[in-house]
């Protein structure tokens, strides 16, 4: 592992196994692994510091945020939808969230959720998550190749969740990459 600075802290990144940098969801489970690890949440220990990274964390998302709804808005909603953000709020149970959602006229008549793109830092938790109001399927519609390598940040992405949820099943000692000393694929295969 080497170490980046990010206002004064450090936080774990992947060491660099071959020429090829790794996708950046790849790249965020690492840090989040060496998180576990290493007790700490952006370099900090204490839940105060973890909460201050968090609510950096919520104003750099923001954007890329309100993006993704404005998006669907624009593409899916024909424009009838409102993006609503919540910034950092405190939980009832000791947490700290921020969301933000995407409402319109038929969603709210029909009494559902809206979508939502939810940062969490539960009580409990050692570091923040994010996740979505619904999200545990996503539709498979592809019929040429074009559709198909469309799919790539949603399959790394799927595929980065469910590594996640089986750390958290076991531990971070599950990762290969956690390991100080242990060799990536090329490297064996050159050896």
């Amino acid at each position: 592992m080497t170490a980046s600075p990010v206002h004064g802290t450090h936080v774990p990144q992947l060491r660099p196994r071959s020429q090829e940098r790794p996708p950046a969801p790849l790249e965020a489970l690492v840090r989040h692994f060496g998180d576990l690890r290493d007790g700490t949440h952006a370099g900090h220990s204490t839940r105060q510091g973890k909460e201050s990274a968090f609510r950096q964390a919520v104003d750099l998302l923001d954007a890329p945020a309100r993006q993704v709804l404005e998006e669907v808005d624009r593409h899916l909603l024909l424009g009838t939808g409102t993006v609503q953000a919540t910034g950092p709020q405190q939980d009832p149970n000791g947490g700290i969230y921020a969301a933000w959602r995407l409402t319109w006229p038929r969603q709210r008549g029909t009494g559902i959720v809206p979508i939502t793109l939810t940062a969490h830092y539960g009580a409990g938790f050692h570091h923040p998550h994010l996740r979505g109001a619904t999200v545990g399927e996503w539709p498979l519609n592809v019929f040429d190749q074009d559709q198909a390598a469309e799919l790539v940040p949603v399959l790394r992405a799927i595929a980065a969740a469910d590594l996640h949820n089986l750390v958290f099943q076991r531990d971070w000692r599950i990762v290969p990459a956690l390991h100080e000393g242990t060799q990536s694929a090329d490297a064996r295969k050159e050896n």
